[in-house]
């Protein structure tokens, strides 16, 4: 049975407000990840880290279950139904081919301390074309789509120095693994349906209109 946050501050002897239990509920579902080595987030992970089963009844009722690990210290709400805010294609398909990475640098053992993934320009171009069959977006879309993954808490951007010709490298975070699960790969198939029918019904057009 879920604890109310006014008894979880009284038994943290003050160390704790009741809002300070609030704060990291919301967080946690509008952020989706938390990391304990992130400082914006790190105080929110605790709170739910050592309040674990009390945050997971308490966001339960909202069809939201949360996951964490241990060894590189996050905590993720993932929507129980796999509903969520609509994802473009582009989003999509970036998010596919960073775990496709993700995964690659798993077996090869390449992954940093933190359970971070360094994803190179030149190899997510190489990656797009094996992938995906697509040229990979430009710098400028792939810095906004960049932004929107920081927010998922699967990716950062990092800018390259100076003497560095590639303008920023990608950054791809262990909770990727959990937040880019089968209902990706679903989502990925309804648009390569959808592509598929407006392609067929643009080829009837034509031949109708011949």
């Amino acid at each position: 049975m879920k604890r109310s946050w006014n008894m979880l501050s009284q038994q943290s002897n003050g160390v704790y407000a009741v809002a300070d239990f609030e704060r990291a509920a919301y967080r946690l579902v509008t952020e989706q990840v938390l990391y304990a080595g992130d400082r914006g987030t790190r105080v929110a992970y605790h709170l739910v880290e050592d309040h674990f089963d009390d945050y997971v009844a308490a966001l339960a009722p909202l069809g939201i279950r949360l996951e964490r690990n241990a060894h590189y210290r996050y905590v993720v709400a993932l929507p129980a139904h796999g509903d969520g805010a609509p994802v473009t294609l582009e989003e999509t398909l970036l998010l596919l081919v960073l775990r496709q990475r993700y995964d690659e640098a798993m077996r090869q053992g390449q992954v940093e301390d933190q359970g971070e993934v360094i994803v190179e320009l030149p190899e997510l171009q190489e990656a797009y074309q094996a992938l995906i069959g697509r040229a990979m977006p430009e710098v400028g879309a792939l810095r906004s789509l960049a932004r929107t993954l920081k927010r998922w808490g699967v990716c950062r951007r990092v800018d390259s120095e100076a003497d560095d010709p590639q303008p920023f490298h990608l950054r791809v975070r262990p909770a990727i693994v959990e937040v880019v699960g089968e209902q990706w790969l679903q989502r990925l198939d309804q648009h390569n349906r959808d592509g598929d029918e407006d392609a067929a019904e643009s080829t009837e057009d034509d031949d109708a209109t011949a």
